[in-house]
């Protein structure tokens, strides 16, 4: 015949039974939970709670195990970032993809276009806002060259393209003043030339300081990307103040310039 007994428990520690009884009713203090079964005998009571104890360990042994599995939040934000919450790439609100007839290029967000022609063969243009000596253009002119390598060395090609360096106003004399040799109204400086190979095409990518004996800012910091695609020469140009460029306009020059290529 199987009798009930009641077991008091603090929790997790099991005390000793009580009574052996269905008609005494005990008073709990508020974390004392009072547990009932019907059994045979207070062993089988004993192995029975035993049971119930095991079964929340493993469960809680369950819970932890699945919490150390689960892949971490992409919330986690390294110092100096912004955290990710809900999980979702995110976009470089600093530059906007252009497409044009042959050619993809990355514009600043906050520069303008700009319906001044520069250059020859001048097919897009945007400047800064708050500076228009910031400013990008793209060149497409017709050649009879197979690649840029055929205009000889990078130093070659800017020799040939020189007028993508700016004019200057001034036309008188000078004597060696601001650093210019005698006679001379302008200098350029090459300050980095690369010869990258992108997607099988050879592209020339210079960067130069020029100077004028009537300019302002400094110098200018100009970047030229050059390429030959299908007998015509693209050629892009992003440049600004020697002044700016160390303000935070070199980020989107550089960007510019790198972000170009043709199709």
């Amino acid at each position: 015949m199987a009798s009930t007994s009641c077991f008091l428990h603090h929790h997790t520690t099991l005390s000793t039974p009580v009574a052996r009884t269905t008609t005494n009713l005990l008073s709990l203090k508020p974390n004392q939970l009072l547990i009932c079964r019907a059994q045979k005998q207070q062993v089988e009571a004993i192995e029975s709670s035993d049971a119930v104890v095991s079964r929340r360990l493993a469960l809680t042994l369950l819970v932890g195990a699945a919490a150390v599995a689960t892949k971490v939040s992409p919330a986690d934000a390294a110092y100096g970032e912004s955290a990710n919450i809900f999980g979702k790439p995110k976009t470089n609100t600093d530059f906007k993809p252009y497409s044009g007839e042959g050619f993809k290029i990355e514009v600043p967000a906050k520069w303008n276009p700009s319906s001044e022609k520069e250059f020859p063969g001048q097919v897009l243009r945007y400047e800064d806002n708050f500076d228009a000596s910031s400013n990008l253009s793209v060149t497409i002119t017709p050649t009879d060259k197979k690649t840029i390598t055929d205009y000889g060395s990078p130093e070659d090609f800017l020799s040939k393209v020189d007028y993508l360096l700016g004019k200057q106003a001034y036309f008188g004399k000078t004597d060696s003043e601001g650093g210019f040799e005698s006679g001379a109204v302008a200098s350029a400086n090459v300050l980095e030339t690369s010869t990258p190979v992108v997607g099988g095409t050879q592209y020339y990518y210079l960067s130069v300081l020029t100077r004028t004996a009537d300019g302002d800012e400094g110098g200018k910091h100009q970047l030229i990307t050059a390429a030959v695609k299908d007998g015509k020469l693209y050629i892009c140009k992003a440049q600004a103040g020697d002044k700016r460029w160390f303000k935070g306009a070199k980020k989107f020059v550089e960007n510019v310039a790198t972000s170009f290529s043709v199709a």
